[in-house]
């Protein structure tokens, strides 16, 4: 499954999705590019989903436009070792049946 780190994460996560193809922003040469323009390029580089911390993604989008799953991260920081903490919720989310736009993740 091909995914994308947000530029908003640790690059040290795709770590953890050796069973996937996944790049970062920052791999894609994609640094600074607004969301709009973001889920176009996804699309047509053939990207499944996005991994964010951007909690206001979700009201950002039409996502009737843009048909992508963004899994958006809800904790009290995005660096690393608070982050990685979400890999095995994540890892079952990519198993099941994500929803175009934002599908949360949070931890208590």
């Amino acid at each position: 499954m091909k995914l994308l780190l947000d530029e908003n994460l640790p690059k040290r996560l795709k770590e953890h999705f050796q069973n996937h193809e996944i790049y970062t922003v920052r791999d894609m040469n994609w640094n600074g590019v607004k969301n709009g323009a973001l889920l176009k390029l996804m699309i047509e580089n053939e990207f499944i989903a996005l991994i964010t911390f951007d909690k206001n993604l979700q009201f950002q989008q039409n996502f009737a436009k843009y048909t992508l799953p963004i899994i958006v991260l809800n904790a009290k920081d995005n660096t690393y070792l608070t982050l990685k903490e979400f890999v095995p919720e994540i890892l079952i989310a990519l198993k099941g049946n994500l929803k175009a736009g934002s599908n949360i993740i949070s931890k208590p």
